[in-house]
């Protein structure tokens, strides 16, 4: 354990403890939150939660359902306050003003149902500081790139609900804010337009911006973020660099593509579980267990292997480890 030092702001905190930076480091934070707990009566939603953001990176901050990562998230933009603990937000204490530089694209959808879409983007362009003039003109660009021009004039409700989440992400970015804050950004999205938004906001990270990202899709977490906190029951399990902590789980997984029966990984001394996805299996192995006793099972019983390799489990089995349950 690394010994106290002051933070960025001159004191103390389990931030600057729990990574051992300097106060000029700490200046590159987008987001410190320090021990911050949330009740709703007698239920602690959120406690004790602390974790900071650099600058620039996308954060993955995941759980379970009823976790607190809602709670947390509204807690960042001011809608909840916290019953103790601070917040920071790009550089200052959490306040209306870090509100209006922040995008936030709730997980439940909250564009007025009955205004034209091209109308509410507007409109809350407007509301965060931009003319009527450029928020429309911008409403208008991100419609033609998002392909929702031909649905401009309609009304919300009318969207389908792919084309919903579209226009809320766009509401999300119109003002271009330093920090976003996306809440499962690729509900309801086919594969195509998922791809597109994904695209998009790494494009918006080049640019400089900071994103916050929750959602249960392990595998976009994987391709996008830089670091992570994994919290259950409102407590924080695990936090840190994306690829440190996979790193320190080690390559105890086998990823096997074949052709034939999969009775050769029925091998309970060797593997912990087995995730299928057809013809490519991920076998966990147990501690200690020699990975090419499953390549000689494989090969004893004439199945045809592709592909044999071991890796760093993927983050969904780190999830599942970690959480307790799915």
């Amino acid at each position: 354990m690394q010994s106290r030092q002051a933070g960025y702001f001159g004191q103390t905190t389990e931030c600057t403890r729990r990574v051992g930076r300097t106060a000029a480091e700490f200046a590159m934070d987008a987001i410190i939150v320090d021990q911050i707990t949330k009740r709703f009566d007698s239920f602690e939603a959120v406690s004790n939660l602390t974790f900071s953001i650099e600058q620039g990176a996308v954060f993955g901050l995941l759980g379970p359902n009823g976790a607190g990562k809602t709670t947390t998230l509204r807690m960042l933009l001011r809608i909840l306050l916290p019953d103790q603990g601070s917040i920071r937000v790009l550089g200052e204490p959490a306040s209306g003003n870090t509100q209006d530089r922040m995008g936030y694209l709730p997980e439940e959808r909250g564009l007025y149902p009955k205004m034209q879409v091209r109308q509410v983007l507007a409109f809350l362009g407007a509301l965060k500081g931009l003319t009527e003039a450029e928020a429309a003109r911008r409403a208008d660009e991100w419609l033609e790139r998002l392909e929702l021009s031909p649905w401009a004039t309609k009304k919300v409700n009318d969207l389908s609900k792919g084309m919903q989440q579209k226009a809320q992400f766009i509401a999300a970015v119109l003002h271009r804010p330093p920090l976003l804050i996306l809440d499962e950004p690729f509900a309801g999205l086919d594969p195509v337009n998922a791809a597109l938004i994904k695209d998009i906001m790494l494009e918006l990270r080049q640019q400089g911006s900071t994103i916050i990202l929750s959602t249960h899709r392990m595998e976009q977490v994987e391709m996008m973020c830089d670091s992570i906190c994994l919290i259950d029951q409102g407590r924080k399990v695990l936090d840190g660099e994306l690829r440190a902590i996979k790193k320190s789980f080690g390559k105890n997984t086998v990823r096997i593509e074949f052709t034939g029966n999969d009775d050769f990984l029925n091998l309970p001394a060797v593997i912990a579980n087995v995730n299928r996805h057809g013809a490519v299996v991920e076998a966990k192995l147990r501690p200690g267990a020699d990975a090419q006793e499953i390549l000689r099972a494989a090969v004893a019983r004439g199945v045809e292997i592709s592909r044999f390799e071991l890796v760093e489990p993927p983050l969904n089995d780190i999830f599942i480890e970690k959480v307790g349950h799915a």
